[in-house]
């Protein structure tokens, strides 16, 4: 026990020093096991460990065994049994065990007018009976709906965060926290549960006044929701995945994108939550919007140039990603430490850097186990400043 606390207090010193403008003993690691890739790693059946949460402690156990991380490195925040209960329609678990997030529409283009008046009571009254079957029914019915899935939802989420703690304490992970809350982008927000993909593709060349001001009216419930419960603390972030941008056009995106996103990002830094974004698909085009926002953004990247993002955030931003998950299942075992050797060459000078994957592995067969391990060993031992 000893032993795990002194690891602890070495690893959160390695976050805060990153964070705090310093230079780390050795470069950070972050890795994240879905719990999808954690059940299969473990050996279990995937349909049934998603609906025993007393498993996940075993489960998870195993990833925190063979895989080297300064921070804990599973998570599961989103489970089967509250999204069957409501009849969810906006996620659905698929016959092969993976919950799925299908293009649902749960707001009609002729009611952009009901949601900028009001979102909040749009959604309740008309969207969620749209996007959970289970709600679309009388008063009452509705009320015991929701209260079971809550009952789930607080149940699943309990025994979650029971066994994070454990495992934190067993294996002496640091105490920084990327994902203490989560919130979306307005406009992903309305694109991912309002409008969906091809719904809001549409309605920017339709409607385009009632798109944007469709993201300035969800402004605040997106501000509200990424306000974490635990008390603010730059060591700790609201997670937000950043969808649309890339698939936009740039005019579009200056338009409809970028003004409530950087006023959320801006309301969870003024309040005391920074944000940690999960960069996907390929932002280079947008760089210098990025350079905007508040100090110490935690920008994890997909795709791009590590060299151009180091060039133009890496003195303000905190720089995280680009390693290929693909190289892990494709390469041999010297060609993906070389690649982590690589891109920590480049990322790591002057700090502001963490290691982390592209993405993260969802399924066991989209890496080669070893060469995963080999690469974190490789970090862990190695990528001292």
């Amino acid at each position: 026990m000893a032993d795990a606390k002194a690891l602890s207090q070495e690893r959160t010193q390695l976050f805060r020093d990153m964070i705090d403008g310093k230079i780390p003993k050795r470069v950070p690691i972050f890795v994240g096991f879905p719990i999808e890739f954690a059940i299969q790693y473990a050996g279990k059946d995937l349909m049934e460990a998603q609906w025993d949460t007393t498993q996940l402690e075993g489960i998870f156990d195993k990833i925190c065994q063979d895989f080297c991380s300064d921070l804990l490195p599973v998570n599961a925040f989103r489970f089967p049994s509250f999204y069957r209960l409501l009849g969810a329609r906006n996620f659905v678990m698929g016959s092969n065990g993976f919950l799925q997030h299908p293009e649902v529409e749960g707001l009609l283009q002729e009611e952009y007018d009901d949601f900028i008046a009001n979102p909040y009571n749009c959604i309740i009254e008309k969207i969620l009976p749209r996007l959970y079957t289970e709600l679309d029914t009388d008063a009452s019915t509705k009320a015991l709906n929701l209260a079971k899935a809550f009952k789930a939802f607080q149940d699943e989420m309990g025994n979650a965060i029971m066994t994070y703690g454990k495992l934190i304490e067993k294996y002496g992970y640091g105490d920084a926290n990327f994902f203490a809350g989560f919130t979306e982008a307005p406009l992903d927000f309305v694109a991912d549960q309002l409008r969906s993909f091809k719904g809001i593709s549409t309605d920017m060349r339709r409607v385009p006044d009632k798109v944007e001001a469709a993201a300035e009216a969800a402004t605040p419930l997106m501000i509200k929701a990424g306000l974490h419960p635990i008390p603010p603390s730059k060591y700790n972030a609201t997670f937000i995945p950043l969808h649309m941008a890339p698939f936009m056009r740039t005019s579009d995106f200056e338009r409809f994108y970028w003004p409530s996103f950087k006023k959320l990002v801006e309301a969870l830094a003024e309040a005391g939550h920074p944000a940690n974004l999960f960069v996907e698909q390929d932002w280079m085009r947008y760089l210098d919007y990025l350079y905007e926002l508040p100090e110490n953004t935690i920008m994890r990247f997909e795709y791009g140039d590590p060299k151009l993002v180091k060039e133009k955030l890496g003195q303000k931003h905190i720089i995280s990603g680009f390693y290929p998950t693909s190289l892990l299942k494709t390469g041999t075992k010297q060609q993906c430490i070389d690649k982590a050797k690589e891109i920590i060459d480049i990322l790591a000078p002057g700090g502001r850097y963490y290691f982390d994957f592209d993405k993260v592995p969802v399924t066991l067969d989209s890496v080669n186990v070893e060469n995963t391990r080999a690469v974190l060993e490789y970090v862990a031992t190695k990528a001292n400043y």
